[in-house]
């Protein structure tokens, strides 16, 4: 038997009550959301129970899924709902599938905390404890790796949140389905967006990260003995603790150095409301499609642009140009509106599972300009070594963009 079980105990639900006492609205939401998920509803049946001490009754229902099925029971009078799916993932893999319907109910009942239980039933090869965990790119495509051991699943009060071991790729940290970072491979995002920029400016003083709570960001910053003073605006605090408590490799405890003060807040209010100024503004954010959206738009590309000095400099990712070309194209666009000088460039970032867009941008500085004895020297200059990624050749290749990248950001 080869299978993916989920299920779920969701408690103080905040979902409309309608949701926890109608079989007919939960069976029309749960059959729109299985099939939101790709799954095949082949029946289904639904029973409300009587009332309970002079409060609603529950629901109990079941949809029958060719792939298997969804179950799950309502307890208005507590707040609560279980759920429960099973996906057969004999012929093909559906636990890509499973995983958004679930994810999907969750926040549908909108609990303030959850219990979750994941048993992955077999492989072709008889019992085996790895989970595989896939990613979208976009609707047509999905990459994904294999993990021995759940460290942490929570829901924190912004996202879920959870950490993964790995024998290839160590503790990986996922937030919303969306892989985030590894410790054996953050090197590859971490450099890309730390040492373009910083290396191109003449002495970073100052740098803001928005975001950026695993602190991988602000560990390759302080490698730049210039830098004074990181700050580390990141919306969710469980982020950070779980970085602290499990991610060491990455942080390097650069979230206890004294020169990074990690500021718990919006980093959009922040921005809107600070008097401070920066070298270095880095949106380490997660993907345009999340909550984060709101910071990749022009209209914030211009409040970032108001905290910077006269040689700051701008740097965020866009996406994957193949997958995502219209956002791409569109960031691209956002960025030439607002700044002088708007460097594109990009790299393979393994755990994103494709070439990954980045820029940047700036009314004072432009790192394309660089030599790479130049690069080399400062290098030098800064004592900084040890890096597995970048280097004085790779500074000029990161900007020598495919044809299909550089036409998707030349201007229209």
């Amino acid at each position: 038997m080869q299978g993916l079980h989920l299920t779920a105990d969701l408690y103080g639900c905040q979902a409309p009550e309608a949701l926890l006492t109608s079989a007919d609205v939960l069976a029309q939401t749960c059959h729109r959301l299985t099939v939101d998920a790709g799954l095949t509803v082949v029946a289904d049946r639904w029973h409300t129970f009587d009332d309970y001490q002079g409060q609603p009754g529950g629901v109990t229902g079941m949809i029958l899924l060719a792939e298997s099925h969804l179950a799950l029971h309502t307890w208005p009078e507590r707040q609560g709902v279980t759920l429960d799916v099973y996906v057969c993932n004999f012929t093909c893999d559906n636990s890509a599938k499973a995983e958004q319907l679930i994810q999907s109910l969750e926040k549908t009942f909108a609990p303030t905390d959850i219990q979750r239980e994941r048993l992955q039933r077999g492989d072709e090869n008889g019992p085996s404890s790895r989970e595989w965990i896939t990613e979208e790119l976009n609707p047509h495509s999905r990459y994904g790796f294999a993990f021995t051991k759940r460290l942490l699943d929570t829901q924190t009060p912004y996202q879920h949140l959870q950490l993964f071991d790995s024998p290839m790729l160590g503790r990986t940290m996922r937030l919303d389905g969306h892989l985030m970072t590894a410790e054996r491979e953050e090197f590859f995002y971490h450099e890309a967006m730390a040492h373009p920029a910083a290396v191109a400016h003449p002495q970073p003083q100052r740098a803001l990260i928005i975001g950026g709570g695993d602190g991988g960001l602000a560990e390759e910053l302080l490698k730049h003995p210039s830098l004074q003073n990181v700050v580390l605006a990141e919306l969710d605090e469980a982020v950070v603790e779980a970085s602290r408590q499990h991610l060491q490799r990455i942080h390097q405890g650069a979230l206890n150095d004294p020169r990074v003060d990690v500021r718990i807040m919006d980093g959009a209010a922040f921005i809107d409301t600070t008097d401070e100024r920066f070298d270095l503004v880095l949106l380490d954010l997660t993907d345009p499609e999340t909550p984060a959206g709101a910071l990749y738009t022009q209209a914030f590309f211009e409040q970032c642009k108001r905290v910077l000095t006269p040689q700051g400099a701008l740097v965020l990712h866009l996406g994957a140009p193949f997958y995502e070309a219209d956002q791409v194209t569109e960031l691209a666009t956002a960025l030439r509106a607002t700044y002088r000088h708007t460097a594109f460039y990009g790299l393979h970032i393994p755990l994103y599972g494709a070439y990954w867009a980045l820029a940047v941008v700036s009314d004072g500085l432009d790192p394309t300009t660089l030599t790479p004895a130049e690069v080399q020297q400062r290098l030098e200059q800064r004592g900084i070594e040890q890096l597995q990624y970048y280097n004085c050749a790779v500074h000029g290749a990161l900007f020598a963009l495919p044809t299909y990248y550089a036409k998707l950001v030349q201007p229209a």
